[in-house]
């Protein structure tokens, strides 16, 4: 078979990298190939449309093993299982303990509990978790940080006294003062003392992680790949001095941190996010101790909620589900799929339904639980996690130098860089350079609110008060729009955009969609045409439609010819509705002087345009 195939094979020769970039160049027609080929990436580096084997064969990544040192390939050898992991946010021992053991027969092997800070005692988390075999399934706690130990204490008596195999077991506590710092703005200094009594608490648990790197909190708030990953080491590298300092081995400090990444969705930058935090992660604890087991990452990875839109929401299942497979091929410990309705209410049933499906079809269906680290060995990807390694370490550096996370946190210098990003990114989508369909691209032209309000966060704490420090600022990516079209539909009445097309048929229609799609993302209605012989019948259309805008849609070298009659002809017959030309033509300047104002197309701010036509229609 051997000498078959390299007969074969000797039959063709191999093209160069130049014969496929002449290749490319052909099929570009001119186009610039760095332009419309090469992907600059928001992390600060840029990938090429292909890569050759010579490329990645002097990467150290493509030489590791699954199950080995440093762990890009992941932390198992024959399989990819995760946990499939629900949280619930509900209370009440029995109501929570009630929705628990409905969720295991439908597929969830990973829970996440809620437990309120005057209930850490073993009466509670035995009416939590009557009737939940413990040996079976991942257990995970939030409770607040001052009562972390007594929650463990709870824990200990409990299994204890159950007579299960404490060595068996799996779970965590969610102690992690630093993210209350960055959401609140609160210094929680003070609650380090406890991580210390906490880990020798759970010192009968060798498999449930106590110390919290919650990542994720950053990727909510808009953090792009290689922010969240430089400063999700960073942060986890602050806990393991703490410990270490504290007098907690080092080999037992790495064992009980774990790591709460968000999924964003940028598809093959997650896959290569979640490889480069184990391999650099591993690189770290191998620091502290020669235990190349200590150095395993524990990932738990939740898709995102700063791309969830509350309009055309089910398009939300579309961004989970690529956001899962990429954390499943990534071979991350355990997922939590955000339910498409959160933006706007407490998921639903259906909802939540739904989220469990989308992991067990990756696991059931496309069997991707059998396949270790299918990403492994790709020119592309092996590429890519070596290049946001590259940047996510640069990022970890910089905070070491600048005093370690915990200072950076305290001084705002992590909440200033993320809200930075955060800033930017809304800026972008209002330019749409980054889409959100159905947002601020491909709307759906009818769709309602029909009741549907965004919902803030309403975390407040009862210990409090003025923030200390700043905080990060946590608004979907889609709010901006969403706020804007919530206003046209409380409006009187409903804005009427009305295309008045003419002229060159491919270019009319063209711009008539961009058009639509354009002013649709404020709740506009929009009324689309095949065609108009003259300008004049156009604007009677128009008029007879109620339009308050009237878009006239035609080809650039035709406007210097329809733009002013179209103008004066709808001024004449109703002056009170805005006129518009769509796109930017070499004759804009004497179509401004003749009085004609707005202009759209795709290098305008399309949220500040469409803020503007709502004041110019009084709609506030």
């Amino acid at each position: 078979m051997a000498d078959s195939k390299e007969r074969l094979f000797a039959d063709f020769t191999a093209p160069t990298r130049q014969e496929w970039r002449d290749k490319i160049e052909v099929d570009l027609k001119g186009a610039d190939y760095e332009k419309k080929m090469v992907w600059r990436t928001n992390e600060g580096f840029s990938m090429q449309p292909f890569y050759r084997k010579e490329d990645v064969d002097q990467l150290a990544t493509v030489n590791a093993l699954p199950g080995e040192f440093p762990y890009v390939r992941g932390n198992k050898k024959d399989n990819n299982q995760w946990f499939v992991r629900q949280n619930i946010e509900d209370a009440d021992a029995k109501a929570a303990n009630a929705k628990a053991l409905d969720i295991l027969n439908k597929g969830v092997n990973s829970l996440g509990f809620h437990v309120p800070a005057e209930q850490c005692n073993k009466e509670y988390v035995a009416a939590l978790l009557d009737g939940i075999c413990a040996e079976c399934v991942e257990l995970n706690f939030r409770t607040c940080q001052r009562h972390c130990v007594e929650l463990a204490e709870a824990l200990v008596a409990y299994f204890t006294e159950k007579g299960y195999d404490l060595a068996k077991l799996q779970g965590s506590i969610n102690f992690d003062p630093i993210s209350r710092m960055l959401k609140k703005g609160k210094d929680t200094t003070f609650a380090l003392e406890f991580a210390k009594p906490l880990i020798e608490t759970l010192a009968k648990l060798p498999g449930y992680r106590c110390i919290n790197v919650n990542a994720d909190l950053l990727n909510n708030s808009g953090a792009y790949v290689y922010q969240e990953l430089g400063y999700a080491l960073a942060w986890g590298g602050e806990y393991l001095d703490e410990l270490v300092e504290a007098g907690v081995p080092a080999e037992e400090a790495a064992r009980r941190i774990k790591f709460n990444f968000g999924i964003s969705g940028v598809y093959f930058m997650e896959i290569a996010k979640f490889r480069a935090a184990r391999m650099l992660w591993a690189e770290i604890v191998k620091q502290y101790t020669d235990c190349k087991e200590a150095a395993m990452m524990n990932v738990c990875a939740t898709t995102t909620t700063y791309n969830l839109t509350l309009f055309d929401s089910y398009v939300n299942m579309l961004r989970t589900q690529t956001e899962t497979m990429s954390a499943a091929i990534a071979n991350v410990d355990s997922i939590v799929v955000t339910p498409f309705d959160v933006p706007y209410e407490q998921p639903t049933e259906f909802a939540e339904r739904i989220a469990r499906n989308q992991q067990l079809l990756l696991k059931e269906e496309c069997h991707f639980d059998k396949l270790v680290d299918v990403s492994g060995g790709s020119y592309f990807v092996e590429e890519l996690t070596v290049a946001i390694a590259q940047q996510g370490w640069k990022l970890f550096l910089a905070v070491e130098e600048e005093g370690g996370f915990l200072a950076a946190v305290k001084a705002g210098k992590i909440q200033e860089a993320i809200n930075s990003t955060d800033a930017a990114r809304h800026a972008n989508a209002g330019k749409r350079k980054e889409f959100l369909l159905g947002t601020n691209q491909f709307p759906n032209f009818t769709e309602k609110s029909e009741g549907k309000e965004p919902i803030t966060c309403d975390c407040a704490c009862k210990h409090a008060g003025d923030a200390d420090i700043p905080a990060l600022k946590t608004s979907r990516l889609a709010s901006d729009f969403e706020n804007l079209r919530l206003t046209t539909e409380k409006a009187a009445k409903q804005p009427i955009a009305f295309m008045l097309t003419i002229g060159n048929l491919a270019m009319r229609q063209a711009r008539a969609q961009f058009s639509c799609n354009f002013l649709a993302a404020a709740g506009y209605k929009v009324i689309d045409n095949l065609g108009f012989p003259t300008v004049e019948e156009g604007v009677e259309a128009a008029v007879k439609a109620g339009a308050d805008m009237v878009v006239l849609c035609s080809s650039d070298d035709e406007y210097a010819e329809y733009g002013v009659p179209a103008f004066n002809a709808l001024k004449a017959a109703d002056p009170k509705a805005i006129f518009i030309i769509a796109g930017a033509p070499a004759c804009a300047e004497d179509l401004k002087a003749a009085g004609i104002e707005n202009f759209i197309h795709v290098r305008v701010d399309q949220l500040k345009t469409l803020k503007e036509l709502n004041a110019k229609l009084g709609i506030k």
